[in-house]
């Protein structure tokens, strides 16, 4: 009977622990994320085990397990001998990266259009006036993520959870996209052009919507510029450590 409760509360202590690591890890990859999605970190950055450790006050050994996670989403690159630096596309994969955007939200607007009930249209409606108000602000931070907000809520509607996680997983790296080559003001997408396409799913008209996201997606590229600039590594400890004080 000893032996068996003190099993049992070892395998609670252990199931403890993993949770607990496993909220940890996702904190700081959520952290990291928010980061990079918010141009925060920049592409081609480095980011050093050591460094990260130090601002999360966990072990590189946790650190790296979070930066494997970012390279399978293709946020972060890995290079022997270098470690790990924050995903740097190139011109082709840029261009792809929205081309593919193009394809796959175009293609599934008519299932948007069949899904979508006044509760989506009241979600939407209050991205984009949040975007805009970020937008008045000068709120750049929140201006890219509301925009990726709309982009991947509008493809929610539909109810594919395979595509919905493929543009989530896209709009990240879109974001990487415009960090390298956006022109210095582009922050997101132009929050006018999400009140015209919200304006469309509110009248249903479907192949207007999927003609106006396709201008929206090409007018996004015809403003990438293809050059590129090399910025000093960030305080690692100044930029994470807000947020730490209410980590777990």
């Amino acid at each position: 009977m000893i032996g068996t409760t003190i099993g049992a509360n070892a395998a609670q202590h252990g199931q403890s622990a993993a949770y607990f690591t496993e909220d940890r890890d996702d904190h700081i990859y959520n952290s990291l994320v928010k980061a990079i999605v918010e141009h925060r970190l920049l592409p081609g950055g480095k980011l050093p085990e050591e460094a990260l450790a130090a601002a999360f006050g966990v072990s590189r050994t946790g650190i790296r397990r979070v930066l494997q996670r970012l390279a399978a989403v293709q946020l972060v690159t890995q290079l022997p001998k270098r470690g790990a630096l924050v995903a740097k596309p190139g011109e082709e994969e840029a261009i792809n990266v929205f081309q593919t955007r193009k394809m796959l939200e175009c293609a599934n607007v008519p299932q948007v259009i069949a899904h979508c009930g006044p509760e989506h249209l009241r979600a939407m409606a209050a991205i984009v006036e949040q975007e805009q108000q970020a937008h008045l602000e000068r709120d750049g931070a929140a201006a890219i993520r509301l925009s990726a907000a709309f982009h991947v809520q509008l493809q929610a509607i539909a109810g594919n959870a395979v595509l919905t996680e493929l543009v989530s997983q896209l709009t990240l790296r879109s974001s990487l996209v415009i960090a390298l080559y956006g022109a210095p003001w582009q922050q997101g997408c132009r929050c006018h052009d999400h009140r015209d396409l919200l304006a469309l799913l509110q009248q249903r008209k479907g192949a207007a919507l999927a003609q106006q996201m396709a201008h929206h997606f090409d007018d996004i590229l015809a403003n990438l510029r293809f050059t590129q600039s090399d910025d000093d590594s960030p305080d690692f400890a100044r930029l994470f450590a807000a947020q730490e004080k209410g980590a777990l």
